[in-house]
């Protein structure tokens, strides 16, 4: 096996394991220059690149190789300045990195607006999952900062957000590009208004930011607590806003849920359009991998689409990176896989939910409804308490698929008939409750997603 071969091999395992940001950043730029001695040495573009690669990559490395060359005991890197982008051998450039990447890459982010152009409606699979979301978005386009001002998106992670904020952003641009539009993450927006205020530049920062016209604030819920940054929002959401520019939000959920944000601010992102985006449906999942089945241009059949859609019911992202699984044991094997290859694939890598425990459940909403786990447990009729305690109780049911005899117990010691009775009301009350709803959603996230 030559050395490009076992790099290519090797190279093919680890964008299975890495995110695609990372295989671009850390591994494009690599190639094996010498085996000799049973040692294998990774030439990389500078000392940058060497010391992550060192600390981050390399037991993975060395155990991927010798998964070809068993002989192999040791990984070494060295820098070879050439390997730049623009010196690189074209062959490496063509072999290395798959072709989504390269799309990716030739996307490349415009600085001014923090756009990148492969988020498109072209590519936006429209369902009932999302459909108000969207007509909203056409609404905006339409007619900038006379309709849905501010438009408040939210939604669980990997269902779409940040491609659909893109999207109007890059629309709007393509219609008008003389139209000032700026995307940006809470976190990024917070850490540029730090260091304003560091260097004494605050005054620029402010007018910089008052000056757009399309301003588009992506996971605005991590600006929870942080004080000094919720009140530049507030101010250039007011200055915007009085001059009929355009505000987008994003948030994994409404205003109203989120902690320890001023009321000032919650009671103005609540006073345009507010719309969620839920998990797809089945024919949207599908219709999904089939148009990033013709992006990719890679050869599945139907049946394995049909597979994956039914399999993986949580996020789109999710969704993709099976495709890019798939894609990626395509070009390894050259030659198509069957259905039963596909399971197997999948089977390794798709995570399972985690199973969740009674005492979770019920340490989920107390926290969630800011009371102590005692109080659902003794037996009171205060108002702030029974309703906590009867999602508990449906939860349990629900989720932990506990008998009404241990959710009472579980619960104080309560007869069977309490648990029944509470199950049957909260799920009554879901039917037509729309802030139940999120609620609920909220809480399972928290039990099923930020477990140690």
């Amino acid at each position: 096996m030559t050395n490009e071969e076992l790099w290519q091999k090797t190279l093919d395992e680890i964008q299975c394991e890495v995110s695609t940001a990372n295989f671009i950043t850390w591994f494009q730029h690599t190639i094996i220059t010498e085996q000799k001695d049973q040692n294998v040495t990774v030439g990389v573009p500078n000392a940058f690149v060497k010391e992550w690669i060192e600390s981050k990559y390399q037991k993975p490395i060395l155990k991927i190789v010798r998964n070809f060359i068993p002989d192999i005991r040791s990984i070494e890197f060295s820098i070879l300045p050439k390997l730049s982008q623009k010196q690189q051998p074209l062959s490496v450039v063509k072999k290395q990195v798959p072709q989504e990447q390269q799309e990716i890459q030739e996307l490349s982010i415009d600085r001014e607006t923090n756009l990148n152009p492969r988020y498109s409606f072209d590519n936006f699979i429209v369902g009932s999952f999302n459909e108000l979301a969207y007509a909203a978005s056409q609404a905006i386009i339409n007619n900038l900062g006379a309709v849905y001002n501010p438009f408040f998106v939210y939604g669980g992670v990997g269902l779409g957000k940040t491609h659909l904020l893109q999207a109007i952003g890059n629309e709007i641009r393509k219609n008008n590009p003389h139209t000032k539009v700026k995307y940006i993450s809470s976190e990024k927006f917070t850490n540029e208004f730090i260091t304003a205020v560091q260097n004494k530049e605050t005054n620029y920062f402010k007018e910089r930011y008052r000056a757009i016209d399309l301003l588009i604030i992506d996971d605005i819920q991590f600006i929870s607590k942080k004080v000094q940054t919720q009140e530049e929002i507030f101010h250039t959401f007011n200055t915007l806003y009085e001059n009929n520019k355009q505000i987008i939000l994003s948030s994994d959920r409404p205003p109203k849920l989120i902690e320890n944000l001023e009321e000032r601010l919650r009671s103005r992102f609540e006073g345009g359009m507010i719309a969620d985006i839920s998990e797809p449906e089945y024919e949207a999942r599908l219709a999904i991998l089939h148009t990033k089945r013709k992006e990719k241009d890679i050869i599945i059949t139907d049946d394995i689409l049909e597979y994956i859609a039914a399999s993986i019911k949580s996020n789109i992202r999710e969704l993709e990176g099976a495709l890019n699984l798939i894609a990626v044991r395509l070009r390894l094997q050259k030659s198509s896989l069957s259905l039963a290859e596909v399971k197997d694939i999948l089977s390794k890598h798709i995570q399972p939910r985690k199973v969740v425990t009674a005492k979770q459940i019920i340490n989920a909403v107390s926290k969630f409804y800011n009371t102590q786990e005692k109080f659902l447990i003794e037996k009171t009729r205060r108002k702030d308490i029974v309703k906590p305690r009867q999602i508990a109780m449906y939860l349990l049911r629900e989720d932990f698929n506990g008998s009404y005899p241990y959710i009472g117990q579980k619960l104080g010691g309560r007869d069977h008939t309490t648990a029944i009775h509470s199950y049957e009301k909260i799920a009554r009350d879901l039917k037509n409750n729309k802030q139940l709803q999120e609620e609920l959603k909220q809480i399972r996230l928290n039990f099923y997603y930020n477990q140690d």
